[in-house]
């Protein structure tokens, strides 16, 4: 089981993250890689009876993939709202998967407990990924596979990103998370304890019934990390960031039906364990 002690600055930028995810309600924005968790986790080569840990695993978009395959799956995540989702999603659909409260860095699980490690579009936003990284492989049984799905620094994703941290800065010392969507960079956090690593970027399409302002509300209300930001900033600041937000969706529309329709990019990064 990990044991890390945390200093009063980085125990205060987890609870900020917590109280982030936990805003809005994430499972309306998940719905919109419902699809894309299932062709993620259909390509990873799970089995029936194979033990899978979805780590950040969300309102479990891959963990309920996994369990439908026959996978023993537990899924854990900082955020207790969305894992009532998970739950209840898990419930619904008739299907046998544990849900728990837990944090990336800190994974509550004995050493070499699963034969895969999966996350996708989750632990990427952990503040310390060598940390993230030492958890992969000791959960991990040896010759078991780390599987990531992350978004590239070039995604509309890592744009938006981008725009908040323009307005509400992250604290300093923090990573960019979409540099989990790096080749270059996942393959220096991978260098030790690999035997196997494989890279390939993927693209996939976020599409809504309305306009790219509508979409930019749905966005402020429901989207966690979108809704903190506005709150932080006064009503010029505010004005400031939807408008920037509405240009940015704009000018990426694919759709010409009065919808919103954006590409979105990500690394599929498979690694084997030693």
């Amino acid at each position: 089981m990990s044991a890390i002690e945390l200093s009063p600055e980085l125990d205060a930028i987890k609870s900020r993250m917590k109280a982030t995810w936990m805003a809005g309600d994430f499972g309306v924005i998940a719905k919109q890689t419902e699809g894309p968790g299932e062709e993620f986790v259909s390509r990873l080569g799970i089995r029936p009876g194979m033990r899978v840990l979805d780590v950040a695993c969300g309102t479990g978009n891959t963990a309920l993939p996994a369990a439908r395959i026959g996978a023993e799956v537990t899924g854990v995540d900082i955020a207790d709202n969305l894992i009532e989702q998970a739950r209840s999603r898990a419930a619904e659909q008739g299907l046998s998967a544990k849900f728990e409260v837990g944090d990336a860095e800190a994974l509550p699980y004995d050493d070499h407990s699963f034969d895969a490690i999966v996350t996708m579009f989750g632990a990427m936003f952990a503040p310390r990924p060598d940390v993230v990284v030492s958890e992969f492989k000791r959960v991990c049984k040896s010759g078991g596979m780390i599987a990531m799905a992350n978004w590239t620094p070039q995604s509309f994703p890592a744009q938006m990103f981008k725009l908040g941290s323009k307005y509400v800065p992250p604290p300093p010392g923090i990573t960019p998370p979409v540099m989990w969507g790096d080749e270059e960079t996942v393959g220096q956090r991978f260098s030790k304890g690999i035997s196997d690593l494989k890279m390939e970027r993927i693209k996939v399409m976020f599409r809504f019934d309305m306009p790219p302002a509508d979409v930019v509300e749905l966005f402020k209300t429901y989207f966690g990390p979108t809704q903190v930001a506005f709150s932080r900033l006064d009503e010029a600041g505010q004005d400031a960031l939807r408008q920037e937000l509405v240009d940015l969706f704009t000018s990426k529309n694919l759709a010409t039906d009065g919808g919103t329709e954006n590409e979105m990019e990500y690394l599929q990064v498979i690694a084997r364990t030693t």
